[in-house]
């Protein structure tokens, strides 16, 4: 199965963003949000948690929530 990627036009904010840290959003939020939550993510970028949300949806990165009982693991594994 390939998987195309649509190229993305970035706004002003979201290229300085990206200056800043030195990489691409799309390779840092996710490292991010999983690490640090969407509030701590959006409050370190120096956005609102909706410019946030709109920066996920608009570059094609999901998040979804997972809830483990004591003792459980979760493993992330990368395709391609």
């Amino acid at each position: 199965m390939m998987v195309r990627t649509m190229a993305v036009r970035k706004t002003k904010k979201m290229t300085a963003v990206e200056d800043r840290f030195s990489q691409p959003l799309e390779k840092m939020l996710p490292e991010m949000v999983t690490e640090q939550g969407l509030t701590a993510t959006a409050e370190r970028l120096g956005v609102s948690k909706a410019t946030l949300g709109y920066w996920l949806l608009k570059l094609g990165i999901h998040v979804r929530r997972v809830a483990l009982a004591p003792g459980e693991t979760m493993e992330v594994k990368r395709v391609g």
